[in-house]
C-alpha cells in the first residue's frame, strides 16, 4: 500500500516528522538570526501602518468602546492582532494587513523548510513516484497552510469588523461610510485569492490519489501470478486501491489540516482565553478555553471509539460477502450451470444479514456521534455566559473567541468527525494486509537512480 508509492515509507513519514519538529524548534530559538541573514520581507513589504495612537477614553464620547483589560495577545504571524485593547488600530493597507513583516519571514521560512527535505530524498532515495509521493505530498501541505493561515486572517478580522458593527448599530452615524467598505474590501481581497487556490487544490489532488492507485495497481501486478488465487484478488486490485487511496488522502490531508490549524489557532485561543472573566462551575483558570476544547474533545473522541469499536469488523466481512456474491455472477456469465436462482438467493441471503447487522449498529453508533458533535457546537456559549453577563466582551471578540474554539475545538475533535471514515479506511486496509501477505517481503518496487528519470505520469 505505501512502499508502492513512497520511498521506504517507515523513514520516510520518520522523517517528515522529525524534520518538522525540528524545523518548527528551529524557528523558535534561531528564527530571527537567520532571518537577519536570508529573509526577504525587506524587499517585499515596505512599513504600511502608521504608528498607533492613543484612543478616546473621554466617557462621554459616543462611539467609545469599554475599556478592557489588556492582554498579551498571540504574536502576529499567526493572524492576531498585536493591537491592545485602548489604542487605535493602525492605518493599513488591505495588502498590508495580510502580509507583514513576519509573516512574510514565516512563510519563506516554510518554503525552505518544504524545499530542502524534498531535495533530501530526491538525492537520497528517489523511486519512480517521486514527484507525486514527496513532491505531491509536499505542495498539499503548503496548500493546507495556506488555507489555515486565510482562516487565521478571518479571525482577526472579524474582531475588528464586528466591533465596527457594533458600534455602527448602536451609534448610528459614528462610522464612516469609507471605513465600513474598507472592512468589506479587505476581507474580499483576501478571500477571493482562497476560492481559485481550493479549486487547485481539488484538481491537483484528484491526480494525486489516482496516481497512489496506478502505483499501487502496478505493484500489485508484477506479481500476479502469485496472488490470483487469493480470495477476491480481482476486487483487491481493482476496487480497494482505488478506495485507499481516496480514503487515505482524505483522512491524511484532514489530519495534518488539524495539526497546522492547532499550531496556527492554540496560540491565539490561549491569548483571548486572558479576556474571560471566568468559566461556570471553574472560575478564573489560565488559557481555561484551551483546556475545555482539549477535554471535550478527548472525552468525545474516546465516547466514540468504545461505541463504534466491533464497525471495522463487520465492514470486513460485508467486503467478503460481497466478494462472495459478485464472484458466483461473474461464473455465471461464462458458465449456464452457475448463478442458479437458488444458489444466489442463497448468498444474497448472506449479504442481507450483514447489511442488517452493520446498519443496526450504525443506528446507535450514529446517535452518539451526532449528538456529540451537536451538543459541543454550544460549549463555547455556555462557557463564555459569565463574561458575557458580566459585560467584558465586545461582539467583535465574541466573534474571535467563538471562531477560535471552533478551529481549535474541530481540530482536537478530528478522530471523533473522522470516525466514520477511519471505519472504512481499517476495514480496507485490513483486506490489502492479507492481500499483501502473499507477496515476498524482499519484493520492493523499482527505485530510480539520481541520474536516471522519473517516468511517473
Amino acid at each position: 500500500m505505501f512502499r508502492s508509492f513512497f520511498p521506504n515509507p517507515r523513514l520516510f513519514f520518520l522523517s517528515a516528522a522529525v524534520w518538522m519538529l525540528a524545523a518548527t524548534l528551529a524557528f523558535s530559538f534561531f528564527g530571527q538570526p537567520l532571518r537577519s541573514v536570508v529573509s526577504l520581507d525587506g524587499f517585499m513589504v515596505a512599513p504600511m501602518c502608521a504608528p498607533a495612537a492613543p484612543a478616546t477614553t473621554d466617557p462621554a464620547a459616543p462611539d467609545a468602546l469599554p475599556q478592557q483589560d489588556q492582554a498579551a495577545p498571540a504574536s502576529p504571524e499567526i493572524g492576531q492582532s498585536s493591537v491592545p485593547d485602548g489604542v487605535a488600530a493602525p492605518s493599513c493597507t488591505p495588502e498590508g494587513t495580510f502580509l507583514t513583516g513576519d509573516q512574510v519571514w514565516t512563510y519563506q521560512y516554510v518554503l525552505m523548510v518544504a524545499f530542502l527535505f524534498c531535495l533530501f530524498w530526491f538525492f537520497y532515495e528517489r523511486n519512480e513516484w517521486y514527484w507525486w509521493s514527496v513532491v505531491g505530498s509536499t505542495v498539499i501541505l503548503l496548500i493546507l497552510y495556506f488555507n489555515v493561515q486565510v482562516d487565521a486572517f478571518v479571525n482577526n478580522w472579524q474582531g475588528t469588523f464586528f466591533n465596527t458593527l457594533q458600534q455602527a448599530l448602536s451609534t448610528p452615524r459614528s462610522v464612516p461610510a469609507d471605513q465600513f467598505y474598507a472592512e468589506i474590501i479587505t476581507i474580499v481581497a483576501v478571500v477571493v485569492p482562497r476560492i481559485l487556490v481550493l479549486v487547485v487544490l481539488a484538481f491537483f489532488t484528484s491526480h494525486y490519489v489516482f496516481r497512489w492507485r496506478k502505483a499501487m495497481n502496478f505493484y500489485y501486478m508484477q506479481h500476479w501470478p502469485a496472488i490470483r488465487t487469493t480470495e477476491g484478488a480481482a476486487q483487491r486490485v481493482q476496487e480497494d486501491t482505488m478506495r485507499f487511496a481516496q480514503i487515505v488522502e482524505d483522512l491524511g490531508s484532514s489530519f495534518f489540516d488539524a495539526l497546522i490549524t492547532l499550531a496556527v489557532f492554540l496560540p491565539i485561543l490561549w491569548g483571548l482565553s486572558q479576556r474571560v472573566t471566568e468559566l461556570p462551575f471553574l472560575g478564573d483558570v489560565p488559557g481555561s478555553l484551551v483546556w475545555v476544547a482539549l477535554i471535550s474533545a478527548a472525552l468525545g473522541t474516546v465516547f466514540l471509539a468504545a461505541i463504534g469499536f466491533r464497525l471495522p469488523g463487520l465492514q470486513f466481512d460485508n467486503q467478503k460477502v460481497e466478494a462472495a456474491y459478485r464472484k458466483e455472477l461473474v461464473y455465471g456469465e461464462d458458465n449456464a450451470d452457475r448463478a442458479e436462482p437458488m444458489k444466489i438467493r442463497e448468498i444474497f441471503a448472506t449479504v442481507q444479514k450483514n447489511y442488517y447487522r452493520i446498519y443496526w449498529h450504525y443506528t446507535y453508533f450514529n446517535f452518539a456521534r451526532y449528538g456529540y458533535l451537536q451538543l459541543a457546537g454550544y460549549i463555547p456559549l455556555f462557557m463564555l455566559a459569565p463574561s458575557i453577563l458580566a459585560g467584558a466582551l465586545t461582539l467583535g471578540l465574541y466573534q474571535q473567541v467563538q471562531q477560535a474554539f471552533g478551529q481549535v475545538a474541530s481540530s482536537f475533535q478530528f478522530l471523533a468527525r473522522a470516525w466514520g471514515t477511519v471505519i472504512e479506511l481499517l476495514s480496507v486496509y485490513k483486506r490489502l494486509r492479507l492481500f499483501e501477505s502473499f507477496i515476498p517481503k524482499d519484493q520492493e518496487p523499482i527505485k530510480v537512480s539520481v541520474s536516471g528519470s522519473s517516468p511517473a505520469a
